[in-house]
């Protein structure tokens, strides 16, 4: 009865019912009502930033985004009128990333669930330009966006393990060639304490030791939406599902397609975290690997978990 009665309160709420939410729900975030405790991630410090590491310097904050374009004017959200973007800068290998901070009261499964959306920043051709191949359908700027990754930050305190979970969605590589798989790595994301005591050397890649730390998802090909021109912005279902009692991915589903993660190995620090009691974060990001901006906008985000 009480799990029925939980349903249909659900499926009357029309933000909640385009979701799946796990029992316990954490948070809904719309990012008409604002930003919701997402912020962008700030590298550890002395309170002096000219400290904070290379890689941490300059990951963009979140903005709220009317999605506004030259040709189209006001997009808007699903149901309103703002989502959260992150957009990178012009700049090959720059990457912008929001983090909302949380803790957990009890280990088990964690559902992240979002409405999102992605593009390349559109650049603008002189009248009477050339042309080129352009076939009408397949527009060059969907080559020019690099890729987005989803990743949480898991502590389980000075007594216990602390990883990342990470998957990334590779719309193309550094040549512009379409690659549209998802991945997940295989090293650990090196970190302020890492760098300053010389086990690691400032990455390349935020989120692994070395850029080629990554291996495809099995099966985890899929072209997503990208509707031909940089101004049409078409919504894509997403729910990712990690588990903090066994430290791995459970399950991504995106669309159609859903991947089974459970013996996607997750790696783990060698070394315990001072500080990082039942820390449990959620974090976002895009990087561009051309000198066009690449932007990621998120309408809504659901999490929920199992206990």
């Amino acid at each position: 009865m009480e799990r029925a009665f939980t349903r249909a309160l659900r499926s009357s709420d029309t933000t909640l019912s385009r979701f799946n939410p796990l029992s316990r729900i954490l948070f809904v975030n719309d990012f008409d009502n604002g930003t919701n405790g997402w912020c962008e991630l700030s590298g550890n410090h002395d309170n002096n930033l000219d400290n904070l590491r290379t890689k941490a310097r300059d990951l963009r904050p979140p903005q709220l985004s009317s999605m506004t374009f030259f040709d189209t004017g006001t997009h808007g959200s699903i149901d309103g009128t703002y989502a959260m973007k992150l957009a990178t800068r012009p700049t090959p290998g720059h990457m912008s990333q929001a983090i909302k901070r949380f803790t957990y009261a009890k280990r088990g499964a964690v559902q992240f669930e979002m409405y999102f959306t992605f593009k390349a920043e559109t650049v603008l051709k002189p009248s009477g330009a050339d042309t080129g191949n352009w076939d009408g359908n397949q527009d060059v700027s969907a080559s020019s966006f690099g890729d987005f990754t989803l990743s949480n930050d898991v502590g389980e305190g000075e007594d216990g393990e602390r990883y990342h979970c990470a998957l990334r969605y590779m719309n193309s590589d550094n040549t512009g060639k379409l690659v549209q798989k998802w991945y997940y790595k295989t090293s650990v994301q090196p970190t302020t304490k890492m760098e300053r005591n010389g086990t690691a050397a400032s990455p390349v890649d935020y989120h692994v030791i070395n850029p080629e730390d990554w291996e495809e998802v099995p099966g985890g090909h899929q072209p997503l939406c990208y509707n031909e021109i940089p101004t049409k912005a078409n919504w894509h279902y997403l729910r990712w599902v990690f588990d903090t009692e066994t430290r791995r991915n459970r399950e991504l589903q995106v669309n159609d397609l859903t991947l089974d993660l459970r013996d996607i190995p997750v790696p783990l620090y060698e070394h315990p975290y001072w500080g990082c009691e039942r820390l449990l974060n959620f974090c976002l990001d895009v990087r561009t690997h051309t000198n066009v901006r690449n932007f990621l906008w998120v309408d809504s985000a659901v999490v929920s978990v199992d206990w």
